[in-house]
């Protein structure tokens, strides 16, 4: 039976080290879900900034680490879990493309050696013949003349070829999945966009899907088909890449997006952010919410609160307190259901418009202190006072 999805993630954590001071380590990853489809190719996107846990997640997905818990899946097999031959197919599915093109490559052998060694160790071809073509193909593919890179040190080629010259490799084995991390981030500015074509060429044109890791909101927008924002090892927010990068819902993802340099001589630095000590330490407090030290909408619930998930997959946001995981439905909103005692209620209905309205104006405005009816229940408290301003689905 053909799996429904090519790579899971099912609810995992991913923790280090761990002593008489910190018993559970620094945790790089909490609670992690995802999924990438096996009949539809895309790229995903993760982003956030250094120490958020992406490197982490591509070494899971990489099956490089063991998870301290939940499962990683591959076409319905944990990946821990796999005979030596099923582990031989995913190791020749799923490949890499690194951040640092020069680090890849052994500085003593020519580049014919790196894309000779899977033609070898897979057994592609019966003979040296077919294994040229195959090079040469391959080569081609992603914009390289074979004359021109074959029989050169690494050191005798740009940045671009090298980077090239990786994704090659990987094409070499018809994978299903390439986990490229940070593929651009040592590259030129001139030269990122031909390497972005490039992967997106591998979607479009190989049906090949990416698990794309970045800090660079920019070139995750260009290329990705949806984006998860980690923020100190949690998903804080997920959608799709062009709603959640134009319209960011979650301070933290806001943030990031405010600090992405515009070219307008007029438009002035908004100056530094501090960063309070806590989210610098390696274990760190992980009760509440983890963003709640820099938040602009912090409340003391934030000190132990965490929103649950948003059932069903719809993409709503909780704009009364930062959320976590999956985008998800406001504070007032789960009041609504009965969720919350009716002292945080009251004040959440006080507060000031921090929250969306769009959605829930058009569904019932009217006064904040009116209690919806039964029907109206699954509707955002706070945009009943018509003082929401942000989130367009709570």
């Amino acid at each position: 039976m053909k799996a429904k999805n090519l790579l899971e993630f099912n609810d995992v954590t991913m923790a280090f080290g761990g002593n008489r001071r910190n018993p559970d380590g620094v945790v790089a990853l909490e609670a992690l879900d995802l999924v990438i489809r096996a009949d539809k190719p895309s790229i995903i996107a993760i982003a956030g900034e250094s120490g958020s846990g992406k490197t982490t997640l591509a070494r899971l997905g990489l099956g490089m680490v063991k998870p301290t818990g939940g499962r990683v899946i591959y076409k319905g097999r944990d990946l821990w879990a796999m005979s030596k031959d099923e582990r031989r197919d995913y190791r020749r599915e799923v490949q890499a493309i690194f951040q640092d093109p020069f680090a890849v490559f052994n500085p003593f052998y020519t580049i014919d050696r790196l894309l000779q060694t899977p033609i070898r160790t897979f057994k592609l071809t019966k003979n040296r013949a077919q294994a040229r073509l195959m090079i040469a193909d391959a080569l081609q593919k992603v914009g390289l003349r074979p004359d021109e890179v074959l029989g050169r040190y690494p050191h005798q080629l740009s940045g671009g070829q090298r980077q090239r010259i990786v994704v090659a490799r990987s094409l070499l084995l018809q994978p299903k999945l390439i986990v490229a991390d940070e593929p651009v981030s040592m590259i030129d500015a001139s030269l990122r966009a031909n390497i972005l074509t490039k992967l997106k060429e591998l979607r479009d044109e190989f049906g090949i899907s990416l698990l794309y890791i970045t800090h660079d909101l920019a070139t995750a927008h260009q290329i990705s088909d949806q984006i998860f924002i980690l923020y100190r090892g949690r998903v804080v927010e997920v959608g799709d890449a062009t709603s959640v990068i134009r319209h960011p819902q979650h301070p933290y993802t806001q943030l990031l997006v405010s600090s992405i340099p515009r070219p307008d001589p007029d438009r002035r630095w908004q100056g530094t952010v501090e960063i309070p000590l806590v989210e610098l330490s390696p274990g760190g407090d992980r009760g509440g919410c983890l963003f709640r030290h820099r938040c602009p909408h912090a409340m003391p619930e934030c000190n132990h609160t965490t929103p649950e998930q948003f059932p069903g997959g719809l993409w709503a946001v909780g704009g009364l307190l930062p959320v976590q995981g999956k985008r998800q439905p406001c504070l007032a909103r789960t009041a609504s259901a009965g969720k919350l005692p009716s002292g945080l209620l009251s004040r959440l209905s006080h507060r000031p418009p921090v929250c969306g309205g769009e959605f829930c104006m058009r569904a019932r405005p009217g006064p904040a202190s009116t209690p919806p009816p039964a029907p109206l229940r699954s509707v955002c408290l706070n945009a009943l006072g018509a003082s929401c301003t942000i989130a367009p689905h709570c």
